[in-house]
């Protein structure tokens, strides 16, 4: 079984800005911006990160789920997409857990789902199955040369923070049907390709951090003070999300 983070997504009430925040911090560039995201309400911006991907998606009308999210969150980390091997396997897990799906897509290049968040909690979970896997539809026809060199490189991994962190843990573990978490010390921690899941104590059910990997991550950190964004040590804080940036 294979399970890899493909997609960060981010909500924000100013996508240009918080766009031009990431592009400088993290030195990459909005490789696509999908016109079919207006169907949700929504307009967006894809930047990738490797063959990886960071969106941001900013609310275009009234009464969509991220603008819920916005109301309730404000400006942060909204969904994380994982890409599997086998969609159909995932599908037949889903079912049998009763996990709810609130959108889910079909094309001859890529199958997806999106798990309903009250089902697996946190955030909004998406199962993607690309085909070839190292296709990405979402990312426009040709995100490939806008693939950077310098700055940020992969996306290692995710922490969701928890008011019962081993608890939720353990269900996301159920519903992605992978191992069950490890703990160390306060956090439990997850393998899976090429990076992990995380899960630490916090107030609230949320995608709370991402290790980055960067070329230059004093660069990137000073580039984050110049915007008057939060760094303590490592970390900076983009789009209420920590970002802790070490060297690739």
């Amino acid at each position: 079984m294979s399970l890899r983070i493909r997609q960060i997504v981010f909500a924000a009430r100013d996508l240009a800005t918080t766009v031009k925040q990431f592009e400088r911090v993290l030195g990459v560039q909005v490789a696509y911006r999908d016109p079919q995201v207006a169907e949700f309400g929504l307009e967006n911006a894809l930047l990738p990160i490797g063959d990886q991907f960071l969106e941001v998606v900013a609310p275009t009308r009234s009464n969509t789920a991220a603008g819920r999210h916005l109301e309730r969150h404000g400006d942060s980390a909204y969904m994380l997409i994982l890409q599997t091997d086998d969609l159909t396997r995932d599908r037949a897990r889903l079912e049998r857990l009763k996990v709810r799906t609130v959108w889910d897509a079909s094309y001859p290049d890529i199958r997806a789902v999106h798990l309903h968040p009250k089902d697996i909690g946190a955030a909004i979970v998406s199962l993607d199955q690309p085909t070839p896997p190292e296709s990405w539809r979402w990312a426009g026809p040709d995100w490939q040369r806008y693939v950077g060199t310098q700055g940020a490189r992969r996306i290692d991994e995710v922490t969701i923070g928890a008011v019962d962190p081993s608890k939720m843990a353990y269900r996301w573990s159920e519903v992605l049907g992978i191992d069950p978490p490890t703990a160390d010390r306060d956090i439990f921690r997850t393998p899976i390709s090429a990076g992990a899941l995380n899960f630490a104590a916090a107030k609230a059910d949320v995608i709370a951090a991402y290790r980055i990997s960067v070329t230059d991550p004093q660069a990137a950190l000073s580039a984050a003070r110049s915007h008057e964004l939060p760094v303590v040590d490592e970390t900076a804080t983009i789009c209420g999300t920590r970002f802790l940036l070490l060297q690739h």
